[in-house]
């Protein structure tokens, strides 16, 4: 695949298939939370909802991964899926689907960790698959920072800045926001288990993104040097005096 430099080319070709499946998997959720009514659904959301106290005394680790498929409604669905779409095909693509999906659960398995670790106490489940997404947006920032995205649908920001923004604002919101059952610290932890795990160093799939960062300073060489013709491997023959 072709990707231009300064352009934001979002979904180009079809769904990749971890990105598919995870798509069908919390779409599927949603419903059963529909259709299993009010009453059930708030046991569910307890029971597979990321709930600090319960994780914590009644050891329901299963709450460290169920709780990216549960959302709050329609939109909050949407808007994760949406950016699942947006920024997972292309990420999937460059590293394939193992390396994907085991980056993925790692950043819902790390905000989920950071959310339990600083609100010990909470009671109330927090839910939805926003660490993940966020650990995606931190990828993609890091990989693709001078794509263009549209902040709020309006405003046209690189990935770079669009990073420091969006992460500056979810740890704002975990710090002023207490127990509001919006998951703002797993937001954060999403986006820190994701840079630290991508740094960790190892890793293929992320040799790719340092032979990004080589090309790049590869371009900065070539600018501030300049080859001439006559060298030993010149083509062009001999030059007669």
């Amino acid at each position: 695949m072709q990707y231009q430099t300064r352009q934001m080319m979002f979904g180009g070709g079809g769904v990749t298939p971890a990105v598919k499946y995870l798509l069908i998997a919390n779409v599927a959720v949603f419903v059963a939370q529909t259709v299993i009514g009010v009453g059930l659904d708030y046991r569910l959301s307890h029971y597979l909802g990321l709930v600090p106290h319960l994780v914590l005394n009644q050891f329901y680790l299963w709450q460290l991964f169920t709780y990216q498929f549960l959302h709050g409604g329609l939109f909050h669905l949407l808007f994760n899926m949406l950016a699942l779409w947006m920024f997972g095909c292309d990420l999937e693509r460059r590293w394939g689907a193992p390396f994907f999906l085991k980056y993925y659960f790692i950043t819902v398995i790390g905000g989920a960790i950071l959310n339990v670790l600083f609100l010990p106490g909470q009671l109330g489940p927090s839910i939805g698959a926003s660490a993940g997404v966020y650990g995606l947006l931190l990828a993609y920032g890091l990989i693709y920072p001078d794509r263009i995205v549209y902040f709020y649908f309006l405003f046209p920001i690189k990935m770079k800045h669009f990073v420091w923004i969006i992460g500056g604002i979810a740890l704002y919101s975990s710090i002023t926001s207490g127990e509001s059952g919006i998951a703002h610290l797993a937001h954060l932890g999403g986006m820190v288990f994701g840079y630290f795990y991508l740094r960790g160093g190892g890793i293929n799939p992320w040799e790719q993104f340092k032979l990004y960062q080589d090309r790049r300073r590869l371009n900065r060489l070539k600018k501030r040097f300049q080859v001439l013709p006559g060298g030993k491997d010149d083509d062009r023959g001999p030059t007669v005096h």
